[in-house]
């Protein structure tokens, strides 16, 4: 039996004529920008089961994420480049990439993230943070464009210098780019314009039932340990709940690299 869906059914995320990024009006003001904003637009609003597990987390996540990028002096906005990253979920991609902000190993360790086999820091959402900011900070002082930065977050700054020399442009914008990282600025903006006007895109997040933060104490571990389990029950909890709370702790085992190492445990 086919399906009729009658056009008073059909909602449709209106376009703007512009779209504000770290401060900066994006005017959507040709048929290209128009219509690769759309695609965004219409992915997220209509693919409910992903956009709306969005909302939820993000009432969990995106406050610890905006006080550690306001700390480091990157726009807020970038917390949407971290949200179509990973979904704010701990997020392994193909390719071997981890955490919120999916740093591949090599690059976390370039950014003084510790990856080995008992810990994991892209998996650590404060020091994750912290080292995109760091990533980010130097692409602003090479390119001193926000979007190119969240352009060069996806593929290079490299890749983003040789295709501004190549193409002879000097915005986003306006190269010729490969598909994902043609739409990926315009997913961070459609993610924008969805958080922030929810009720025209058919979201209704006050019936939602929202994550909220956890509520924490963090406490010292101030010797390495090979149980952490009994280090947990020591403390009033469970190993799950450590776990839970540290994603970043891989096994049962952990050896300190430096005086002291904080965790995470219910309050």
């Amino acid at each position: 039996m086919n399906t009729v869906i009658t056009e008073e059914h059909v909602v449709l995320p209106p376009l703007p004529d512009s779209v504000f990024f770290c401060g900066e009006a994006i005017l959507i003001d040709n048929f290209d920008r128009e219509e690769r904003l759309d695609r965004e637009l219409l992915a997220n609003s209509y693919f409910h089961s992903s956009t709306i597990l969005s909302f939820k987390r993000a009432n969990r996540y995106f406050p610890q994420i905006e006080k550690e990028l306001r700390k480091q002096g990157i726009p807020e906005d970038f917390k949407y480049l971290c949200l179509i990253e990973s979904g704010l979920a701990q997020a392994t991609s193909p390719a071997g990439a981890k955490g919120f902000w999916q740093f591949m190993p090599a690059t976390a360790t370039e950014f003084s993230l510790r990856v080995d086999r008992e810990v994991d820091e892209r998996l650590h959402i404060a020091k994750s943070t912290r080292a995109a900011c760091i990533y980010l900070k130097r692409a602003y002082a090479r390119f001193k464009d926000w979007t190119l930065v969240a352009a060069s977050y996806n593929m290079g700054m490299g890749g983003v210098s040789s295709t501004l020399e190549e193409q002879e442009m000097e915005n986003y914008f306006d190269l010729h780019l490969n598909n994902e990282t043609s739409r990926y600025v315009f997913r961070i903006l459609a993610m924008k314009l969805i958080f922030e006007n929810q009720e025209a895109y058919g979201f209704h997040t006050k019936e939602l039932e929202l994550y909220e933060p956890i509520p924490i104490r963090q406490v010292e571990l101030v010797e390495s340990t090979d149980n952490l389990a009994h280090w947990a029950v020591e403390q009033g909890t469970t190993f799950r709940m450590l776990k839970l709370l540290n994603p970043w702790i891989l096994g049962n085992k952990l050896t300190l690299r430096q005086d002291t190492l904080i965790i995470d445990l219910p309050k």
